[in-house]
């Protein structure tokens, strides 16, 4: 299983990092970038850089906040 472990582990790593390399790119260094660049069309509208995050905060909340409900109804049938 420690080999599993180690490729998942450097899947989701790499995902990550992926992921955070193209947001900084797209936030930070993009906007100095003039855009009739070519580089533009391989990036959403600036508008969805704050928008995608919030939504997934969003559901991430949610989906916590139905766990912890869930978990709670089940110990409180437990103890009766």
């Amino acid at each position: 299983m420690e080999l599993a472990d180690r490729v998942v582990g450097f899947l989701l790593s790499f995902i990550s990092l992926s992921i955070f390399t193209y947001y900084t790119f797209w936030v930070i260094i993009l906007p100095f970038v003039d855009s009739d660049n070519f580089i533009h069309k391989y990036f959403l509208p600036q508008e969805y850089a704050i928008l995608i995050p919030v939504c997934a905060g969003v559901v991430l909340l949610c989906l916590l906040c139905m766990f912890v409900g869930f978990v709670m109804l089940k110990s409180k049938k437990k103890k009766a």
